[in-house]
């Protein structure tokens, strides 16, 4: 976990407790008072994971956008309401001790703490707006528009009916297109790229004259993402089933969550 004052504050004051119960987390919160938004960042993969964190324009990268998590550890850290962002998860990744390194997938060039730069694709992205001016409620999902590296959920803690969760928790590595592999250290598969960045056509990027989700229709690969992770977006246009909507002041992003039905 980041060894940042605000994250042990909020351990403290929240006794936040994530325990494993028939292949799922149920999280036990105590009551507390949060200003903004408290994102909880779990890594149940059997290996270790770099979170990166990249707001929108005019919004702040929290944690200076990147850090470690060990098998079997957590996150959890504060953002202001109204705060928009991406999340990802890197792997492969090597640092020495100033944070210059590299990531197999997802790397935000080259360094520990991302600051500002995106990851490279192929990753899975958690993308998220907490509210805007215009209205009150939270917009969440989980993207294969930029490929996909490793399994992932978001989920709200609380929020009532219709906080569903989004995401993609089975590995698409295992049953990715040829063509679109990306092989890392000793050949294994460690990501797959979307067909806009193995292919890159129009039809298969939405731009140029298919630019509009009028034009822009699934394609044959999009449709094999969405068949394995109906929860998240296959493609750019892929709103109806993946955009999630809630008001919760908590949510759990997950890295390779259990499995759960559909």
């Amino acid at each position: 976990m980041p060894a940042s004052s605000s994250t042990r504050q909020l351990f403290l004051l929240c006794l936040l407790i994530p325990i494993a119960f028939s292949g799922e987390y149920h999280i036990e919160l105590h009551a507390c008072t949060l200003d903004g938004i408290q994102l909880i960042l779990v890594n149940n993969c059997n290996y270790s994971v770099w979170p990166g964190i990249l707001g929108s324009a005019g919004h702040p990268s929290p944690e200076n956008g990147g850090f470690h998590l060990e098998v079997g550890e957590e996150a959890v850290f504060e953002v202001p309401n109204k705060w928009s962002g991406r999340i990802w998860g890197r792997q492969g990744c090597g640092f020495d001790g100033l944070g210059r390194g590299r990531c197999e997938t997802g790397d935000c060039g080259g360094v520990l703490q991302c600051r500002g730069s995106g990851g490279a694709p192929p990753a899975t992205v958690v993308e998220v707006t907490f509210g805007t001016d215009r209205s009150p409620l939270h917009y969440y999902d989980v993207s294969l528009v930029d490929g996909f590296n490793l399994p992932v959920t978001v989920a709200p803690v609380g929020g009532g009916v219709g906080c569903g969760v989004a995401g993609c928790e089975v590995d698409l590595n295992a049953c990715c297109p040829s063509k679109f592999e990306v092989k890392g250290q000793g050949g294994r598969a460690v990501g797959c790229k979307s067909a806009c960045l193995a292919l890159g056509a129009d039809k298969y990027c939405c731009r140029g004259d298919y630019a509009s989700p009028a034009i822009c229709k699934p394609t044959l690969f999009s449709h094999l993402f969405k068949a394995i992770c109906p929860r998240a977006y296959s493609f750019a246009y892929d709103d109806a089933s993946s955009l999630n909507m809630c008001r919760a002041s908590r949510y759990l992003i997950t890295f390779c969550p259990p499995a759960r039905a559909r």
